[in-house]
């Protein structure tokens, strides 16, 4: 089972979800993705993701985090025990997201949301200082993202596998060259083991 998070501002309906929706229906898994419209509460994205792993193996689990997303997926894999590919992760969004308290839309729809000053307290107790396990986790960091740094990436993910993408940006244009490394990585191989 892999469950895809999604980043701020984004949806199932972004680029690199449809990819991986679209190469986990041609490997016949279309049923192992999960990947779900996670609410602007940092504490309701948390528990809805955790409602929909309940009862799952986490040695059969994995985790896919977009941008804010890899903030969630940081968190839970450490929680959970299972593996984590982070796709140029959010690693201070308490920090990052302030300036975009207020309403805002979504960027695959005209939907207006509010993103509350709360909602940076939530950030802030889901927090990972130090993985435990980096083995555990596979970063994917473009050196263009405009958004994030992607030497702090770097630096807060010390020991797990990393691939560094030349340039890039941070929605990772060229996720289908990726895509198969980071699914290898979660369990999913071209024979659709």
């Amino acid at each position: 089972m892999i469950l895809y998070l999604h980043g701020f501002r984004s949806s199932p309906q972004s680029f690199k979800a449809q990819l991986l929706m679209q190469r986990m229906q041609e490997l016949g898994r279309g049923d192992d993705l999960l990947c779900p419209q996670l609410p602007a509460s940092p504490r309701e994205a948390i528990v809805q993701a955790q409602m929909l792993l309940t009862g799952c193996d986490p040695k059969k689990l994995a985790l896919i985090g977009s941008s804010l997303g890899g903030y969630y997926a940081t968190w839970l894999a450490e929680r959970l025990g299972c593996r984590a590919a982070l796709l140029n992760p959010a690693v201070k969004p308490p920090r990052d997201l302030e300036k975009y308290v207020g309403v805002t839309t979504a960027y695959h729809s005209d939907e207006r949301f509010e993103f509350k000053h709360d909602y940076i307290a939530e950030l802030e107790s889901l927090a990972v200082e130090h993985i435990t396990q980096p083995d555990r986790y596979f970063l994917l960091a473009a050196t263009g993202d405009e958004v994030l740094d992607w030497r702090e990436m770097v630096a807060h993910y010390p020991g797990a596998h990393q691939q560094i993408i030349k340039g890039g940006d941070h929605g990772i244009s060229e996720f289908a060259q990726y895509m198969d490394e980071v699914l290898a990585f979660c369990g999913v191989t071209e024979a659709g083991q």
